[in-house]
């Protein structure tokens, strides 16, 4: 299958090998909590055989996935939240996801999709201009911004850093150190399994488990094709195995055009230098001034804002105020299976989230609430101090009030039809309605 992968660049390409390595593990860490548990027929993957074809290690990995007895609530699994039905993305349209060991306590931000992206993810770095008055000048310009790194804000770079967050944060797997994830793998029927492979003393030593417990997930998610299918209808397009309807072409026709929606620019629809197959992101970040969702309960909380790369939950970009408000840029494949979209999960529907993209300036009083003095407060996910991050200098975030948005509904028609040639054939569809 590393034939059909696609690196949008030459830092990619430079970086693949030792992001290989230490992507995967980080992103299949990437919980947030779910109420399900996982899909019926995956619960009894703890003692069942694992499918042929995988490495021992990455069999393993594959029980430790579907184990929700790693979670202090004993209901929460990788794939609670990472649904392999849903193209290993939650199965409901929650704008987050609850966990904590009573699971009601809820993430922060949307669970984003397992699949495409983890042998892809370069690692995280931001090429800088050799002046400090260029780098400004840069940023002013929205050039250069930075690229790759795990979690919407990029934050994860090794495995060490991200097995702590999502096993030990309280709000999610919550255990309460690492000696309680030794423990409930010792308990597991798997145990035996795992000091076969990793060693007879292994599970004396947490910190090590916990190391072990990523390389065995890694391999299964390096190892199993159902995390890098490519059974789209585009993909069966592109290899002249299918014909897209008509409605379908002017979608794939909008979607690349760089005076209407100018999305090609950021999901990479096109094939790679050498015939691979794209995985739509550039793995760059951008600042969309996504509305607050108030279904978010730390929203709540006056003077709370979540900007990404700059905090609250990175920390070593925090003073650079110019990326206050960036995300990085999701695969778009299987998103006409989502129920939530965007970071903060803020539209439940894929036409709405369209609607937003191509709105958001010609008619900003349909998405942003009133400020003091009964003006449209646009941007309001971010301090009004730093909303002048937000692109406005890229299409279709170029226009005002009044004037006409990129897309007429017909148009918002046929992008749609086109992204669901993205859909796998084994993923499920939308969800209807959004989960109470």
């Amino acid at each position: 299958m590393l034939k059909s992968i696609y690196f949008p660049n030459p830092i990619v390409r430079s970086h693949f090998a030792l992001a290989a390595l230490s992507m995967s593990f980080v992103a299949v860490l990437w919980l947030a909590g779910c109420t399900s548990h996982p899909p019926k027929h995956e619960r009894a993957a703890v003692v069942k055989p694992v499918a042929q074809g995988l490495s021992e290690t990455a069999a393993l990995g594959r029980l430790i996935f579907f184990d929700p007895t790693l979670s202090a609530s004993g209901r929460l699994s990788s794939s609670s939240c990472h649904d392999p039905q849903h193209a290993y993305a939650p199965a409901n349209s929650l704008a987050v996801q609850p966990g904590g060991r009573d699971m009601n306590r809820p993430g922060a931000r949307a669970v984003p999709s397992l699949r495409y992206t983890l042998l892809h993810v370069p690692l995280w770095h931001q090429e800088r201009a050799a002046s400090r008055m260029e780098q400004i000048e840069e940023l002013a310009r929205g050039d250069n911004p930075p690229t790759g790194g795990l979690g919407w804000d990029g934050r994860f770079n090794t495995p060490a850093a991200q097995a702590a967050f999502p096993l030990l944060n309280p709000d999610e797997m919550a255990n309460v150190d690492a000696e309680h994830v030794a423990a409930a793998v010792r308990r597991a029927p798997y145990a035996a399994e795992f000091r076969r492979i990793f060693g007879e003393h292994i599970l004396d030593d947490p910190q090590k488990t916990l190391a072990a417990v990523g390389t065995a997930v890694e391999r299964f998610q390096f190892e199993d094709p159902s995390f890098f299918p490519f059974t789209s209808r585009y993909d069966q397009w592109l290899n002249g195995q299918a014909e897209l309807t008509d409605a379908e072409r002017r979608g794939l026709a909008l979607f690349n055009d760089p005076a209407k929606g100018n999305c090609a620019s950021c999901h990479l629809s096109g094939r790679g230098v050498d015939g691979s197959h794209p995985i739509f992101t550039d793995f760059q970040f951008e600042a969309l001034g996504v509305p607050r969702n108030p279904e978010l309960k730390a929203n709540r909380v006056a003077g709370y804002y979540d900007m990404g790369l700059c905090g609250p939950m990175r920390h070593d970009q925090k003073d650079e105020r110019g990326f206050c408000g960036l995300f990085r840029t999701p695969t778009l494949r299987n998103i006409a299976t989502r129920g939530a979209f965007f970071h903060n999960g803020r539209f439940h529907s894929l036409r709405e989230a369209l609607e937003f993209y191509v709105e958001r300036d010609t008619n900003p009083e349909k998405w942003y609430g009133k400020g003091a003095g009964g003006r449209v407060e646009k941007f309001d996910d971010l301090p009004a101090s730093l909303r002048g991050n937000v692109d406005i200098v890229d299409e279709p975030l170029t226009r005002h009030p009044g004037q006409a948005p990129a897309w007429n509904q017909q148009d918002i028609d046929d992008v749609v039809a086109f992204l669901n040639t993205l859909t796998d054939a084994d993923a499920k569809g939308p969800v209807a309605s959004r989960a109470k």
